[in-house]
């Protein structure tokens, strides 16, 4: 019985025909390859503005391209459009705006007055950053690591990596919101931008375990004094942006040791648990034989 027996007198007569159907992914499963791509055009534009001296815009640009990073990943999960593809073109798309984009920034702001030398720095940088990416796409395919392990980063990620090493460029709009000729000149002295580039590279590739943040828990006692920092942090966001952005990458380092105990805390407590259950298995063999 073929498809036109099935359709009624009624629709054949109205000129009924079947809907075509076309092989392909649903367009829910596409809209985090589109925000990636967005947030790739908007690297490459604040690569642009900073080659029309236009800083503030470069950095926000920047800055945007991180939003759009946090939300592609969790959209691709939410949506069930995760793929190779998708992993690869963030990668890439992640290169450009946190890797390039940033030491390209702070290169025409304040290192190319010293020539070719002012040029090593944010080559570091970039390369750091390529390394920092492909060894966490490795780590997708390598073997599983401990549970409280996937609650860290190894290294400083990526997106935070651009904001921490713009802290000369938030620094250098601050001096000039308020008109502070010498907070300025240390914001774009060549040396000063060196040592936050490399530093900021060295973090980068180091085994440093991070926050990532995603499974993070909150000590019910701590909770209150995290609501009401945020708060006064989005206050001071709302009425200085550039000094926020500032305070927020030295915060941001601050944290890094307390990760790091964390972190240890967290596989003694395993190890501990795995002793225990080594300790205990060769006196429940007999039991289970009987």
């Amino acid at each position: 019985m073929n498809v036109t027996s099935r359709i009624s007198p009624i629709r054949r007569l109205r000129g009924y025909r079947t809907r075509p159907r076309f092989k392909g992914p649903s367009f829910n499963q596409i809209i985090p390859n589109l925000m990636t791509m967005i947030g790739l055009c908007i690297g490459l534009t604040a690569m642009r503005f900073a080659m029309e001296g236009r800083f503030g815009d470069a950095a926000i640009a920047i800055l945007v391209c991180g939003v759009i990073d946090g939300l592609d990943g969790r959209l691709a999960r939410l949506l069930k459009g995760t793929s190779r593809f998708g992993a690869e073109f963030d990668s890439l798309s992640d290169f450009l705006c946190f890797g390039v984009a940033p030491a390209f920034t702070l290169y025409l702001w304040a290192m190319q007055s010293v020539g070719g030398y002012g040029y090593i720095p944010g080559l570091m940088f970039s390369v750091c950053m390529a390394l920092r990416l492909a060894r966490f796409n490795a780590s997708l395919d390598g073997a599983p690591r401990p549970a409280y392990a996937y609650n860290f980063f190894t290294g400083v990620p990526a997106p935070a990596g651009a904001g921490v090493v713009l802290f000369p460029l938030f620094l250098g709009l601050y001096a000039q919101s308020v008109g502070s000729d010498l907070l300025l000149t240390l914001a774009r002295h060549p040396l000063f931008n060196a040592l936050v580039l490399v530093g900021t590279a060295l973090l980068l590739i180091s085994t440093l375990p991070v926050w990532s943040f995603k499974n993070f828990k909150i000590p019910t006692a701590m909770v209150l004094p995290l609501l009401l920092g945020t708060g006064l942090f989005v206050a001071l966001l709302v009425t200085d942006p550039w000094a926020a952005l500032a305070l927020g990458g030295v915060i941001y380092l601050g944290m890094l040791p307390f990760s790091r105990r964390s972190f240890r805390r967290l596989r003694q407590e395993a190890e501990a648990m795995h002793a225990a259950d080594d300790r205990q298995s060769p006196a429940a063999a007999p039991a289970a034989d009987r």
